[in-house]
């Protein structure tokens, strides 16, 4: 009798291709939903907390967190250089970004804040020509598209906002979406580790500019106020900002950056489920343009 045996193939792992055709569309998914929802966090953190102690905070503890989970695990530690690009980038989308909004939305509603950071994506595609990636005809549609949305969005509403906070949500919008491009081409963390990195760096100088304008800790906050600020840290912060690294890292920055255009809707959505908010006929308008916008510039993508 002859003896015969088998081998059997090992497994082979997923290719990068292949997750990213999994994790880019539900990386979206959580851009679109939790920062959506997040509008209406900060506006129910800032009764209680400051805004620029309410996003250091925000940022300190969820970077600790990530931080020494990833360290027990093992992941090693950024490089020099690599600590220096995270302290630009997060200082960038996380302090001028994140804060600024925190600041502005003490003046506006979460709703005008939303609206008003939508207009980052027209940034985006600005800064990243200057590196020679401008959009394509197509992604160029669906960005003019999703910005009429706006439009027509804040045209329908009743939201009023002051000078001082529409400027701080232009600065923040800017400065998103040119931290977002410039990291693009640089020496980052890999990751987990570069949203942590970003967090613990951007929370330093946050928590500076908060203790130096004269903000001070509520020495009673609101049980509500309290939860949205770990709402934010724990879904704002760890999951979707990572989330938006991934994304940023793997698809173009069109799509990358089409959360801005969903997020205005959800945060009217959220404004009308949680707050008692009204909507109107140029709202549903709004966001079924800017909907329809998001899937020209997604089909483009695909299409390239």
């Amino acid at each position: 009798m002859t003896d015969t045996t088998t081998t059997t193939a090992a497994p082979t792992a997923p290719s990068p291709i292949a997750d990213a055709r999994l994790l880019v569309p539900l990386g979206l998914f959580a851009l679109y939903v939790i920062w959506g929802s997040t509008y209406l966090g900060i506006r129910y953190a800032l009764e209680s907390y400051p805004p620029f102690l309410l996003a250091g905070i925000r940022f300190l503890g969820a970077g600790v967190a990530l931080f020494a989970f990833l360290r027990l695990r093992g992941v090693a530690m950024p490089t020099p250089r690599q600590w220096r690009n995270a302290a630009v980038t997060g200082i960038l989308l996380l302090g001028f970004g994140n804060g600024l909004v925190c600041f502005a939305e003490q003046r506006v509603s979460s709703g005008i804040a939303a609206v008003a950071v939508a207009s980052m994506p027209l940034f985006a595609a600005m800064f990243s020509g200057l590196y020679g990636e401008w959009p394509t005809r197509r992604e160029s549609i669906g960005l003019v598209i999703g910005f009429v949305g706006v439009i027509v969005l804040n045209l329908g509403s009743s939201l009023s906002g002051s000078r001082i906070g529409a400027i701080a949500l232009l600065v923040a919008a800017m400065s998103w979406a040119f931290g977002a491009t410039w990291s693009r081409r640089q020496d980052m963390p890999t990751g987990p580790m570069n949203t942590a990195a970003q967090m613990l760096c951007a929370s330093v100088a946050i928590l500076i500019v908060a203790f130096a304008s004269g903000e001070r800790l509520p020495a009673h906050p609101t049980a509500r106020a309290t939860a949205a600020l770990v709402y934010l840290a724990v879904f704002g912060s760890i999951i979707a900002f990572s989330a938006f690294l991934y994304v940023l890292k793997h698809a173009r920055p069109a799509l990358a950056t089409s959360y801005a255009y969903v997020n205005p809707p959800v945060a009217v959505l959220f404004g009308v489920l949680l707050a008692g908010e009204s909507v109107g006929p140029y709202d549903l308008i709004g966001m079924a343009i800017i909907l329809l916008g998001v899937g020209a510039i997604t089909l483009a993508r695909q299409r390239r």
